[in-house]
């Protein structure tokens, strides 16, 4: 037992024998057992298999469906919780999980985490104090031993019989037998049984062989060593087993053909595995063959009859022949002979080559040495073709001669010939003929033809006339008249003319790009083509000759018809379909018709906007943002020298502001004036006021509620939503004066209300205004905030008093408007409380101040009320408080303008919850 080990760590390095793999990370316990008592430690050790098995370490604990993840600077972790543990070593993978059972019972059996075949394992009893150990160890339920004096139970050489389900049983001393935890005992190999690798099943004779025995071993047994021995036929090879996996046999002969096979043990021999055999027939090739060509001094013309003859020393009826021509097996039926084997064929010209035979006797095939044989064929007529017959040949064309006899043997020497002088001659060593290259002049106009020779007499080609044209020169286009006047209508003809060049030759005339007729001329000269002038025409004119040697284009000239301009087209753009004041205008301008340059003018109620020239032609365009000053008739003009023109008037229409449009555009010929167009341009909603009003000061159950929404700007039709705590109460569209609903109080209708405006610009939402319905609350602040509360009351109704008296006054006089502001379609009772936020009841102070919104003419006045606590901050500076949570109880709105536009607005001064 003390070699074993002491070899175990000297032979502590991965076996090079097991299969190549990933290891994962392994976790080892200290005590090695799965179950322990509540309250005791474990100590977890995770082993990787890299470099790091000693750095950092994650962690993992799983319990009742929840996963922890920790990481340690080291390999180790104490533990005392039960559930399922997992570790993964820096540089290895996650390892499979650990259970562990901190178990309360009064009896635990405790048994390793893993056993392996050989292994020595202890089974463990272990009782609490109240338990008396007269301990029996079952076995599948069946009883395997009494132990008396002793809690462990040893079993010395683990094996698959050892598998199997056990458990102890103990007494308690006031009551019962007591059984402990079942502990289920799996014995796994060290090492898997080992496969025989083999080089070679069938080894040539002499040649040499290697043999592998594989195993993988298990990852908690990856540093035990193995040895290995090799066997044939039950005997063993070499000098004995050693740790190498591999071994080397030199040379195979025919003796050594028989049955193998490996084994696989540990270094004490306490576990150990065989391989299956695995047969290697050693087998004896043929030797190489010879191959004869008959008959040997032939001469080898087409139709000459010749035979092939493939022989080895080892000839039996085993033996196969193949015959190849260039590598190509020949399909040639091959006779056997009484040595060796024939084919014969007669010559043709493919037949030239190099020959060889394999023989093989079904230990693989050996070959023969290669035979040339070339066969010699007189050359056929050759063909001389041009680069292209049917192109036309023109001067200073490159021209290709290309010489080809379809037979004959190799080298073939071809010669050119022009009206019987030669042009050169040309070797070729490789089928597919020769070619020689030349640039044409006038002198090479007549007939060719050319000669192939393999040493048999030449051969001569057909030949082929040639003649040699010349292309067309560029041609130059002209007008009828430079001073010809362009204006629309008028008749102007072009010319185009060529100094040389091939007939017929074939013109064509372009107005940019597109044609506009063509002619043609059996000699040198020049052609027309007239037109009468229309304003489509202006652009560049260009002509084109060809004679078959592809177009030659001239230069191009321009033409420039002046049409006058169109009565331009006025349109507008906002970036909306409803326009808004702020609004970015666009004014297009754009006469269709006109010759560039054209300068447009923009107006607005005739007064000149800008300008702006299009040297080009097209449109023109004019920005402008939204403002009153706006309002009026837009129009545009055009001019390019020969008429203006003047747009349609466009009228652009605002809710505050509206107007017309127009636009002019000048070439420079006469304006013209648009005509005028209509826009339209809407106001945005602002921000809604609500205003809830009810029949009494104190509000109950059953009361009517008249709710009231008004935008003071917005463009008509503006449509109102009612809220209660965000829930919708209903909707009402109205022009102008706000919308109104009306709600039956109940106990749930206590809280915040909110109303929206929208009139498809962008919906506004209110202020949030607050109604209470459960009554007044206590008066914590005694006498002194009643009486400040009735002073305030007193001064609200005076006020009111007042205000309504001057409101009919002015009415008496005359000076109250159609639509009286006094009055709204809400207004309900004077007596009627109007709800806007009502804070709860404290001791407030009145705060009295003018406000003027905006720097406008609107004056309303605002009586606030703040905490007594604030009463020298109410002198300092009103308006201060704002900004500090400050109620409104009485606000009175003025316009200086209109003195019957005074209204009242009282808010009750009840406190409500």
């Amino acid at each position: 037992m003390v070699l074993c080990s002491s070899l175990a760590l000297i032979f502590a390095a991965p076996v090079s024998g097991q299969f190549v793999r990933t290891y994962k990370s392994i976790i080892f316990l200290q005590p090695p057992w799965t179950t322990v008592f509540r309250g005791e430690r474990v100590n977890l050790t995770c082993k990787g298999f890299g470099f790091y098995s000693s750095q950092k370490t994650k962690w993992y604990y799983r319990h009742l469906g929840k996963e922890i993840s920790r990481e340690t600077q080291k390999n180790t972790l104490e533990v005392q919780e039960s559930g399922e543990y997992r570790c993964q070593a820096q540089g290895s993978p996650l390892s499979s999980p650990v259970s562990l059972d901190f178990s309360s019972a009064s009896l635990i059996l405790q048994a390793p985490l893993s056993v392996f075949e050989g292994d020595s394992v202890v089974l463990r009893c272990r009782a609490k104090a109240e338990v008396t150990l007269k301990t029996t160890i079952y076995k599948n339920e069946n009883v395997l031993a009494f132990l008396n004096k002793t809690t462990d139970f040893h079993i010395s050489h683990a094996s698959l019989k050892d598998n199997g389900a056990y458990r102890c049983t103990g007494y308690k001393e006031t009551c019962c037998l007591v059984s402990s935890n079942t502990v289920k005992i799996q014995v796994q190999e060290s090492f898997t049984r080992p496969v025989l690798r083999v080089s070679s099943f069938q080894p040539i004779s002499g040649s040499p062989v290697t043999l592998t025995c594989e195993t993988q071993l298990s990852l908690e047994r990856s540093d035990v060593p193995l040895q290995f021995c090799f066997f044939r036929n039950d005997q063993m090879l070499g000098s004995g087993c050693s740790l190498s996996p591999k071994f080397q046999i030199t040379a195979m002969w025919s003796k050594d053909s028989g049955s193998y096979w490996c084994k696989a043990a540990t270094m004490c021999y306490n576990t150990t595995s065989n391989s299956l055999r695995s047969w290697i027939q050693v087998l004896i090739p043929a030797s190489h063959p010879v191959l004869t060509l008959s008959p040997e001094k032939a001469l080898n013309f087409e139709g000459t009859k010749v035979k092939l003859h493939c022989e080895t020393q080892e000839d039996s009826l085993r033996t196969l022949y193949k015959f190849y021509h260039d590598g190509v097996p020949l399909r040639y039926k091959s006779v056997r002979c009484e040595k060796g084997a024939s084919i014969s064929f007669s010559l043709t010209t493919e037949h030239s080559g190099n020959y060889y035979c394999t023989a093989d006797n079904g230990h693989g095939a050996k070959p023969s040495e290669a035979v040339s044989l070339s066969v010699t064929v007189p050359v056929s007529r050759p063909v001389l073709t041009l680069s292209s017959a049917e192109d036309l040949i023109s001067e200073g064309a490159k021209l290709t001669l290309h010489c080809e006899a379809q037979r004959g043997s190799l080298p073939i020497v071809y010669q050119f010939h022009h009206e019987n002088a030669s042009l050169g001659n040309r070797s070729a060593h490789s089928a597919g003929g020769v070619a020689i290259s030349f640039s044409l002049t006038t002198d090479h106009s007549g007939n060719y033809y050319c000669t192939a020779n393999n040493g048999f007499g030449p051969q001569r080609s057909e030949a082929v006339s040639l003649s040699v044209t010349v292309p067309v020169s560029r041609p130059v286009l002209t007008l009828s008249s430079a001073e010809a006047l362009t204006f629309e209508g008028a008749m102007v003809t072009l010319y185009c003319e060529v100094q040389r060049g091939s007939p017929r030759i074939l013109y064509q005339f372009y107005h940019e790009d597109v044609p506009l007729g063509s002619n043609s001329t059996p000699s040198v000269g020049k052609v027309s083509f007239s037109f009468s002038l229309t304003a489509a025409h202006s652009g560049n004119y260009y002509c084109t000759a060809d004679n078959g040697f592809g177009p030659q284009r001239s230069e191009a000239v321009s033409l420039f018809v002046t049409v006058p301009v169109s009565r331009p087209i006025l349109t507008l753009r906002v970036p909306r379909a409803q326009a808004v004041v702020g609004d970015l205008l666009e004014l297009r301008c754009e006469a269709l018709r006109g010759s560039p340059p054209i300068m447009y003018w923009f107006y607005h109620e005739d007064v000149t906007l800008g300008s702006s020239s299009v040297p080009s032609g097209g449109e023109a365009s004019f920005n402008l943002s939204l403002t009153a000053e706006h309002s009026g008739n837009y129009s545009c003009e055009a001019n390019n020298g020969l008429v203006a023109q003047h747009s349609d008037t466009v009228s652009l229409s605002v809710i505050e502001h509206s107007g017309i449009y127009s636009c002019e555009a000048d070439n420079g010929l006469e304006a013209q004036r648009s005509e005028m167009v209509t826009l339209k341009v809407a106001v945005p909603v602002s921000r809604p006021v609500l205003t809830l009003r009810a029949p009494r000061a104190q509000v109950a159950v059953g009361d009517l509620l008249e709710l009231h929404c008004e935008a003071l700007r917005g463009s008509p039709l503006i449509l109102y939503q009612f809220y209660h705590e965000d829930v919708t109460l209903g909707n009402s569209s109205a022009l102008s004066g706000g919308a109104f609903f009306n709600l039956s109080l109940t106990a749930e209708h206590s809280g915040n209300y909110s109303c929206e405006a929208d009139n498809g610009l962008g919906a506004q939402r209110s202020e949030t205004v607050t109604l209470y319905l459960t009554g007044l609350t206590e008066n914590r602040s005694g006498p002194v905030a009643t009486g400040v509360t009735g002073g305030l009351l007193s001064l609200a109704g005076l006020a009111a008093g007042a205000l309504l008296l001057y409101c009919w006054l002015s009415r008496k006089a005359g000076r109250e408007p159609a639509s009286d502001p006094c009055r709204s379609p809400s207004d309900l009772d004077s007596q009627e409380p109007t709800y806007h936020n009502v804070p709860a009841w404290e001791e407030l102070q009145p705060v009295y101040s003018n406000v003027n919104p905006r720097g406008e003419n609107v004056v309303y006045s605002e009586v606030r009320i703040i905490r007594e606590k604030k009463k020298h901050a109410v002198a300092s500076n009103p308006r201060h408080l704002r900004n500090k949570g400050s109620r409104i109880i009485y606000s009175e709105v003025k316009v200086a303008s209109t003195p019957a536009s005074r209204c009242l607005f009282l808010a009750s001064s009840a406190p409500h919850r």
